[in-house]
């Protein structure tokens, strides 16, 4: 996946560098980035998963509906 982000002429390099950092943040690559740091087993993965899943429902089930 490419991303292109043009820098504008006399904008501060810290502002740049916070849209950057929006950027690669909403595109999703810092969490595909975490998630292909180390392998995980598919088991482990599976488990994740469902781990997952459960604490959606149990919050879901937790909040009291008006």
């Amino acid at each position: 996946m490419g991303l292109r982000m043009r820098v504008h002429e006399r904008e501060p390099i810290g502002a740049a560098l916070r849209r950057f950092k929006k950027l690669i943040e909403r595109s999703g690559m810092k969490g595909e980035l975490r998630a292909h740091e180390y392998y995980e087993k598919p088991c482990e993965a599976r488990r994740r998963k469902e781990a997952r899943r459960q604490n959606a429902i149990r919050k879901a089930a937790a909040v009291p509906r008006a």
